[in-house]
């Protein structure tokens, strides 16, 4: 779980993933990887029994490749430490499942899942993330439905593979976009999105986020198609 300054939602967060480790008997971890919090967020993680894991370096896409290289199990779910996604049994199990299937990327799909009123912006809901959605499929051949949803889970060597690069909230796409040039399967799972339970502002930056993710794609197809370029 990524962190900064959660201190009112973190402890619950880590409560509700430790008693589903407990309810479907996984053996696991943990791992809350703060970001600089300036609150007492690092305290309500540690009470709940979290690893914590200090990243100095601000940045969501710095925090979450801390927190997969410091992992240690083979499967790794990751999801934000802000309520907006359940961590609860239910929730969390057609994941793994998924998983055990086959796949090595899993990703929530919160548009077939279900958006609570209040949980997503209209500016996100009805045209930030489709239409990035949609870019990345036309880019790259992907078949996402939702190409920013926090809660992942995936393969701890197949993805700490990748060589992944993005410090901001662009890692998202990232992610999605070198899996699947490295031929990894990427399946999804419906995932219900609720109001977060922060009292400050959202570290999203709708178009300052957005023009990092552009860059990201960019790069990334100007180096696939150069590289698949006749010599």
């Amino acid at each position: 779980m990524p962190c900064l300054n959660e201190v009112n939602t973190v402890g619950d967060c880590v409560a509700i993933a430790s008693q589903t480790l407990q309810a479907l008997q996984w053996r696991g971890e943990i791992l809350v990887v703060d970001n600089g919090s300036s609150d007492s967020s690092v305290a309500a993680a540690t009470a709940a029994g979290a690893r914590i894991l200090q990243v100095a370096q601000r940045g969501y896409g710095v925090a979450v490749r801390a927190g997969i290289a410091a992992a240690q199990g083979d499967y790794i779910i990751m999801g934000d430490s802000d309520l907006s996604y359940d961590f609860a049994p239910a929730s969390l199990k057609p994941y793994l499942e998924v998983l055990d299937a086959g796949a090595d990327l899993v990703i929530g799909n919160r548009f077939t899942g279900g958006i609570k009123p209040g949980a997503m912006s209209h500016l996100h809901r009805y045209i930030g993330t489709p239409v990035m959605t949609w870019a990345v499929n036309r880019m790259f051949g992907t078949r996402i439905g939702d190409i920013n949803c926090g809660l992942r889970a995936f393969r701890r060597r197949a993805i700490g593979a990748l060589v992944l690069q993005s410090d901001g909230m662009e890692f998202a796409s990232e992610m999605v976009i070198r899996a699947a040039q490295a031929g990894l399967v990427i399946s999804e799972v419906p995932t219900t999105l609720f109001p977060d339970g922060r009292n400050r502002k959202s570290h999203l930056r709708s178009f300052p986020d957005g023009a990092r993710h552009l860059r990201v794609w960019v790069r990334l197809w100007l180096a696939q198609h150069h590289k698949n370029d006749p010599a």
